[in-house]
């Protein structure tokens, strides 16, 4: 059977009848279960990572009071850029102490986080993860002090080689993901029904991965007919790493780009 080609804008009606599954919190699910919707999916949403305050401000705190001693500041989710701004507010710090820096973010939806604030964005990574981020910050950075704020857990890729780099990089936590647990039971009970399986699942992220699996448990899902649907190659990798199969994978590594994919993958 010859493939059926995507349009360049998705019509509407395009997914309809196909049940996906979208691993984000109702706050953050927004925007890809709006466009999924949108095209005429059955979205389902059971959050696979929770988000909340770190055990302690202070460090970030500390960063925020002294930002006049950072070259640089790089951000590398919306969730750091909400959470950082929520300190400057309770902190009383206007925004303006951010545009003696230049900031870095990780991708687009970060990127227009930011700039929705009032302030620009100096660099976007051609590639939205940390090795790119890595690649154009390299030979900008020697003798900078450089700020990063991010989740409690996150891979260690920025920091690491930007100090190789010549750089002197604070790493602070903005927030935490952890396990929801009252996912469990939903989303067993969603896995184990056949006429309510969904035809995708969707994973933004190394951490949804991580967590998807603990919260099916001793149990594992085999997952038979269902498509796995990942954001981009370090979510594929963590998949792959945890034994399951890749079946689409985003080639720009975006929620829309997500979106593209899985609608390419269903109208072969």
């Amino acid at each position: 059977m010859k493939s059926r080609p995507v349009p360049s804008s998705q019509a509407p009606g395009l997914l309809s009848g196909v049940r996906v599954l979208v691993g984000r919190t109702r706050h953050q699910a927004g925007a890809l279960s709006n466009e999924l919707s949108r095209l005429g999916a059955t979205v389902l949403e059971i959050p696979f990572i929770e988000i909340r305050e770190p055990r302690s401000f202070k460090p970030l705190d500390s960063a925020l009071m002294n930002l006049d001693v950072y070259d640089w500041l790089i951000l590398t989710s919306v969730n750091g850029v909400e959470a950082m701004w929520e300190r400057l507010a309770k902190l009383r710090l206007p925004k303006t102490a951010l545009k003696s820096m230049n900031i870095a973010a990780i991708g687009p939806a970060t990127k227009k986080a930011i700039e929705q604030r009032g302030i620009e964005v100096d660099v976007v990574p051609k590639e939205y993860v940390a090795e790119s981020v890595v690649r154009s910050l390299r030979r900008r950075v020697n003798g900078k002090r450089v700020l990063l704020v991010r989740a409690k857990i996150a891979r260690d890729v920025i920091p690491r080689e930007l100090r190789k780099a010549g750089a002197r990089v604070d790493v602070v936590e903005a927030y935490e993901t952890i396990l929801p647990k009252s996912s469990g039971p939903r989303l067993r009970s969603l896995l184990g029904d056949a006429r309510h399986t969904p035809h995708v699942i969707t994973f933004t992220s190394s951490s949804t991965v991580r967590n998807f699996v603990a919260l099916l448990g001793a149990r594992s899902a085999k997952l038979d007919g269902v498509r796995l649907a990942s954001i981009g190659p370090v979510t594929s990798s963590t998949l792959r790493e945890l034994g399951r199969r890749v079946d689409i994978e985003a080639k720009e590594f975006t929620i829309p780009g997500l979106v593209k994919a899985i609608c390419a993958s269903l109208t072969r």
